[in-house]
């Protein structure tokens, strides 16, 4: 079976509410999903002639970002320290087989807060923006072509790879649902 090239063409979020008419794909320059990382712990047992690096089954923390193109009064004003409820962050992105030229949809679905807006330095005649950090991930899903890639959801403990728990065994032993 040959292998396919899949390429993100394009991309557009939404902030907040899915709301059409807040479509932030013209302002969008870009955008990072959460970044996947295992704990480790580095481990010289007495004994041993070498450390190994051991898996602690705990993913560090997910935290993501994006950078819009010009001054957007409505997202500026989604940050506040005031506010300590997280919101959600819905991003579509249009990826390209290379191989057979069809389309697939991906979708991200972040539930965070906005921690950090920082904008461009101004110099005139060139345009300036703003970089966002969302951090306090309680959940994020991630779906390319329909199919779950990623499922993670801080309160009731679920984390799935390409639709597999990864933790049912320990959630069963701990008598959490």
């Amino acid at each position: 079976m040959a292998s396919s090239l899949y390429f993100m063409e394009a991309a557009n979020l939404f902030v907040g509410d899915h709301d059409p008419t807040a479509s932030l794909h013209l302002v969008l320059e870009s955008l990072k999903l959460p970044g996947l990382e295992e704990t480790t712990q580095e481990w010289t047992p007495g004994g041993a002639v070498a450390g190994v690096e051991v898996g602690m089954s705990v993913l560090k923390k997910l935290d993501a970002g994006f950078k819009l193109k010009g001054v957007q009064p409505e997202i500026l004003t989604q940050f506040g320290l005031g506010s300590k409820r997280r919101q959600n962050f819905t991003a579509y992105g249009s990826i390209r087989d290379k191989l057979t030229g069809a389309s697939l949809q991906s979708k991200a679905i972040l539930e965070a807060r906005m921690t950090k807006v920082e904008a461009d330095e101004f110099k005139r005649g060139e345009l300036q923006g703003y970089d966002y950090a969302l951090t306090e991930v309680f959940h994020y899903e991630l779906t390319i072509g329909g199919r779950e890639i990623y499922y993670f959801d801080f309160m009731t403990s679920a984390w799935r790879v390409g639709g597999v728990s990864q933790n049912s065994d320990v959630m069963a032993n701990l008598g959490i649902a």
